[in-house]
């Protein structure tokens, strides 16, 4: 049986944001505002002239009267931009839930709308910058105690490194815990490059080399097929095989394998990562994504939230995931969006897309 990733419905909608630096190309953070644009890629340069230029080149025009909407046919946007310390340009959309024919009176709240969005990432990013720096000093500490000019007792050098992996850790789950926060938000940062995939995947399966051993559990690369260029983040797609590998560890028993492999799909590549071994509840495939039901069954959270993250990370490159469970083991999967440039097929330009 397979279950894929799902947004869980009746949410309100979570803003799409752009960065548009003084000089150079947009970036997107996080898949939304494409779809709320109805567009494939953001035009080229509209950083010069602001949400100005960005929504003329999107086919949008401001509503008579309004400062901050904007339409186009069936579809009307709340748009509005708060300027950053580096003179670049946050950009945030919203999809408005009235039709043209009612008031347009909630507008009013469209400049804390902005304001919300922008000091919730900021605060974020203090308390990032807070907790993993203080994480961060008590590891350098173990570290260095522990790089053998210091002659250390053998009941003092265990507890140092017992320091030094929990330390580790948590500086891990941390970076899990803010990312997934500003993924909520719209404000994923993504560094997309067009790139073979194999170095990823190579990547992925050496750095939990050492945690599959020690679970004497067999991790393999299988050899791929020739597969097109992708245009992703290395290290967000590099996260998110690592946690599917991860999650299939905590399960996997002795002397069972993981394989890490993938495929072209039509204009999708598909990455696996597959577990013969016994078969898992099918509650257990089914709820696999959802962070806060597995962390309150489980009553943990590092797992749970890691997984999530992968989800969300794949989700803003515009692929999805998903879990099959069969007889023989279980599967975890991600697909992305391979361009047609990418694939050597004839079509249009895509242009620039973050």
């Amino acid at each position: 049986m397979t279950w894929m990733g799902e947004t869980p419905e009746g949410n309100e909608a979570a803003p799409g944001l752009a960065l548009l630096p003084r000089q150079g190309t947009p970036r997107l953070l996080g898949p939304l505002l494409l779809d709320y644009l109805g567009l494939e890629a953001l035009p080229p340069a509209p950083g010069a002239s602001g949400i100005d230029g960005l929504m003329a080149a999107a086919g949008f025009r401001r509503k008579e009267g309004e400062r901050n909407l904007w339409e186009r046919e069936d579809r009307t946007l709340l748009v509005g931009e708060e300027t950053l310390e580096d003179g670049g340009r946050l950009v945030w959309a919203l999809p408005v839930p009235w039709s043209a024919g009612q008031t347009a009176s909630p507008v009013s709240g469209a400049a804390p709308v902005g304001e919300g969005i922008t000091d919730r990432v900021r605060y974020l990013s203090l308390a990032s910058h807070d907790l993993r720096g203080s994480l961060a000093n008590i590891r350098s500490y173990a570290a260095l105690l522990l790089n053998g000019r210091i002659p250390l007792e053998p009941k003092a050098q265990r507890g140092l490194e017992t320091i030094l992996r929990n330390a580790d850790r948590a500086l891990s789950f941390a970076q899990d815990f803010f990312d997934s926060s500003r993924a909520e938000l719209g404000a994923l940062a993504c560094e997309r490059e067009r790139q073979p995939l194999l170095p990823i995947l190579d990547a992925a399966v050496e750095r939990t080399q050492a945690a599959a051993t020690a679970a004497n559990v067999g991790l393999v690369l299988d050899e791929l097929p020739e597969l097109p260029d992708v245009e992703v983040d290395a290290g967000r797609i590099q996260h998110a095989v690592e946690a599917f590998v991860h999650h299939l560890l905590g399960r996997a028993q002795p002397g069972e394998s993981l394989h890490v492999r993938a495929a072209r799909l039509g204009h999708q590549v598909r990455v696996e990562v597959r577990r013969d071994g016994a078969a898992v509840q099918e509650e257990d495939t089914r709820a696999v994504f959802q962070c806060e039901e597995r962390a309150f069954r489980e009553r943990k959270l590092e797992d749970p939230l890691r997984v999530f993250l992968a989800r969300q990370e794949v989700e803003a490159h515009g692929g999805q995931v998903g879990a099959q469970a069969d007889a023989g083991g279980t599967t975890l999967f991600l697909t992305l969006p391979v361009s047609l440039s990418a694939s050597g097929e004839l079509g249009q330009p895509a242009g620039w897309q973050a």
